[in-house]
């Protein structure tokens, strides 16, 4: 009997439309001789509180027509008859699916899911949790000053303590929203207003020159695997969101590095996975200090679009997109 497979897509962050694409392509190449498969598009109506029990939840019919989701179980109601899920695709990237939020729903309610569980998402989101996790492993990384939203901005502090020019981030947010590179001292303040409008925490980090790479790490038919590596090289000042989605960067996989620094980043990668104890799909960024790899962050539910570093790592590693999916769909089941 074909297994119903619930795609949950959309979400209540800047990175809504990137999961839409991210869950139509999954939508698109999973097998329907093998999967029944519902689109459920997750959103917020209005702005207000980004949780689990606000926002719309549908399933998308094949005229993009909308049917509610009954929170209480998952499931649909359907020209009268009820359809429960027997697994979740999560195709969402930033909250509520990349930070914990669903996965925890999901694990109480016993729905297998494809991502990572509950705690591992909330920590790899959380980028100074996970940075403080890592250190006493061993993982090299830039120097951090860390701001709350209702904190004094010391710039003399700030600069003192990573120097210039730095990176202000958002600490959980994704695909390059609320950064900047920041050259002088009096730019900190609008960089750093900048980030809080994603997320009332912030990094700030030193400055690393080097070449930029991406590692993807997956389960793949019970084995954990680390695909080609993809090298950035960004058009723009660095990797910001024109980079990653309109084209001004190239993307080269495999990465043009030396094998020593193949060798390092890959068990690296493969290192964190399992320290932090990840399933299904995640994509780390580093950069390179000389031959030394230093962690930027890990990426629990990465873009999945045809263009996506991580299906073009593994379209390198020799496996097609309805491969991907539906062993992410098989681990999760397991």
């Amino acid at each position: 009997m074909k297994k119903n497979i619930a795609i949950v897509m959309g979400g209540y962050s800047s990175e809504h439309d990137i999961s839409i694409k991210s869950g139509g392509i999954v939508y698109k190449h999973l097998d329907s001789e093998k999967f029944n498969v519902f689109r459920i598009h997750i959103y917020l109506q209005n702005q207000g509180s980004k949780n689990l029990t606000n926002g719309i939840w549908a399933y998308l019919t094949e005229d993009d027509k909308e049917v509610p989701v009954d929170k209480s179980d998952f499931s649909i109601t359907f020209h009268g008859k009820k359809i429960n899920f027997d697994c979740v695709f999560n195709a969402i990237h930033g909250t509520p699916g990349e930070d914990g939020l669903l996965q925890a729903y999901f694990e109480l309610l016993g729905i297998p899911q494809t991502s990572c569980n509950h705690y591992q998402a909330a920590l790899t989101f959380n980028k100074r949790d996970l940075l403080s996790t890592l250190k006493p492993f061993g993982v090299q990384c830039a120097t951090s000053f860390y701001l709350n939203e209702e904190d004094p901005i010391d710039k003399k502090r700030i600069v003192e303590k990573v120097g210039l020019p730095c990176f202000v981030k958002a600490n959980r947010a994704g695909s390059s929203y609320g950064i900047s590179k920041v050259y002088k001292e009096e730019e900190l303040k609008t960089a750093i207003e900048n980030s809080f409008k994603e997320d009332h925490q912030v990094i700030i980090e030193s400055f690393l020159e080097g070449t930029e790479v991406s590692v993807g790490v997956i389960t793949y038919k019970g084995e954990v695997t680390v695909l080609p590596i993809t090298e950035i090289v960004s058009e723009n000042d660095f990797f910001d969101y024109e980079a990653k989605y309109e084209g001004k960067s190239q993307e080269i996989t495999p990465a043009r590095i030396n094998e020593e620094q193949r060798k390092k980043v890959s068990q690296l990668a493969e290192d964190i996975y399992k320290i932090i104890g990840l399933k299904g799909y995640s994509r780390s960024e580093f950069i390179f200090v000389g031959d030394e790899p230093y962690l930027l962050e890990v990426n629990t539910t990465p873009g999945l679009t045809e263009e996506s570093i991580l299906p073009q790592q593994a379209k390198a590693a020799g496996i097609e997109l309805s491969e991907l999916f539906e062993s992410a769909i098989d681990e999760a089941l397991r």
